[in-house]
């Protein structure tokens, strides 16, 4: 799966709690970065944080549906951003979850996608 935000520090962590659950994670610290991985390598699965500096994460969701990705996307966005979310949907990500969420519930989240995938 392709994990997209630009706080460092969170992506780290979620990469190695991922991880340590047998889950691949790709990282990319920026919309930009996230669209030259998926020029090198397909993903299943994508959780992808609403806001960050260069471009934000409708706009990244916007442009990986005009290049034809047939992957799930899952935004990630903080209290507040439930109406950006709610249009991410409409843009056809798979669904959002509120930062910070419970991994458990993340998890749950990224099985139905993967299911929904195939």
């Amino acid at each position: 799966m392709l994990l997209v935000d630009d706080e460092e520090g969170y992506t780290e962590v979620l990469n190695n709690r991922l991880s340590k659950r047998k889950f691949q994670v790709t990282t990319a610290s920026s919309g930009g970065d996230a669209i030259k991985a998926v020029r090198k390598q397909d993903f299943d699965v994508a959780i992808m944080d609403l806001k960050m500096e260069d471009m934000d994460g409708l706009e990244v969701l916007k442009i990986f549906k005009q290049m034809g990705l047939d992957m799930k996307i899952i935004m990630l966005t903080g209290h507040g951003s439930q109406e950006a979310a709610r249009k991410g949907i409409e843009l056809g990500a798979f669904d959002y979850l509120t930062k910070p969420c419970e991994l458990h519930e993340l998890i749950a989240k990224i099985n139905e996608a993967y299911t929904a995938r195939q």
